[in-house]
């Protein structure tokens, strides 16, 4: 097998794209796919900073790698989140990769530790307030992205969420018909009302396997194992269907997913509208001040409970 570009041997084969590449290739192949999702979604321009969520994985390390190189001001936030060994391992592969190639680009990382700044582990956290691991670790990560983006002056805010990612996550959205989750899958979310950052996925374009390819490729060390925590999760099974069909009829994951974001663009106000009822239904929590619609935020509501239960 050829590389359909240079001619010389391949190493990886694109069945959705009808493709193969060679190593140079197909890394020019992935960056030209995320600078198109960049100015396709006016995601940020060079002048912006960016904070990109990092958890260890091939993902969010293959995105800051690639932002780097792309000449982007881009640095990073890991969350520790307790989970014994597989939290000291994944913080271990991001300051390895902190400290060898984005240091050098003059890019730095911020740590957040859940046991030291929540006071317990995830799985602890979930036992003292009721909640599914999953939940509760969503609430936290998301609260502390968005924070640290805010206090820290970041334009934007960048996650790792991949082709695989978005068409699984809009295919549970689709069979319970969550509008509300639907309206905001967009890969480029708006700074909707005050207190809240700009957040981007410059990856959706790429699929899992792709990301896969460019971490081994380019000799970024990651964690393999996925979390022990989101064993079960219905986001897995909706990803082994897709793959099944993307088996079957390579390309489906791609035209079912854009096919949605080309049917949201649709109406050019879809990001006005989001907008607009952020801006009538959120206002500032009265504990700290974030984005929420209730008077205080699910983020303060849950480390309260997590305190009270806790003190008996």
């Amino acid at each position: 097998m050829n590389c359909t570009k240079c001619k010389t041997k391949a190493v990886m084969d694109l069945p959705r794209h009808n493709a193969a590449f060679c190593k140079g290739c197909f890394n020019t192949f992935v960056h030209d796919q995320v600078a198109r999702a960049i100015k396709s979604q006016k995601m940020f321009c060079k002048d912006d900073r960016i904070l990109v969520a990092v958890s260890g994985g091939k993902d969010s390390l293959a995105l800051w790698d690639i932002l780097l190189k792309m000449g982007y001001k881009a640095d990073a936030l890991y969350v520790n989140l307790g989970i014994g060994g597989y939290s000291e391992e994944s913080q271990r592969k991001v300051a390895t990769f902190a400290e060898t190639i984005a240091a050098p680009h003059g890019a730095k990382l911020h740590l957040h530790t859940v046991e030291q700044e929540e006071g317990a582990g995830i799985k602890e956290l979930a036992q003292l307030i009721h909640r599914p691991t999953c939940s509760t670790c969503g609430t936290i990560k998301r609260y502390q992205f968005n924070r640290v983006a805010i206090e820290q002056d970041y334009d934007v805010m960048a996650t790792g969420h991949n082709l695989d990612d978005e068409a699984a996550r809009l295919l549970g959205n689709i069979l319970r018909w969550q509008e509300e989750y639907l309206d905001k899958q967009a890969p480029t979310l708006p700074a909707s009302v005050e207190g809240f950052a700009k957040k981007v996925k410059p990856l959706y374009r790429l699929s899992e396997r792709e990301l896969a390819a460019y971490s081994v490729l380019n000799r970024i060390d990651y964690i393999v194992e996925e979390c022990p925590m989101a064993k079960g999760a219905r986001t897995l099974l909706y990803k082994e269907v897709l793959n099944r069909l993307e088996t079957e009829s390579p390309g489906t994951k791609q035209s079912f997913y854009w096919g949605f974001l080309d049917k949201q663009r649709t109406p050019e106000t879809a990001p006005t509208r989001m907008a607009e009822r952020d801006q009538a239904s959120l206002h500032p929590c009265s504990a700290c001040g974030q984005p929420t619609t209730a008077e205080i935020c699910s983020y303060c509501k849950m480390m309260a409970k997590a305190k009270t239960v806790s003190s008996r």
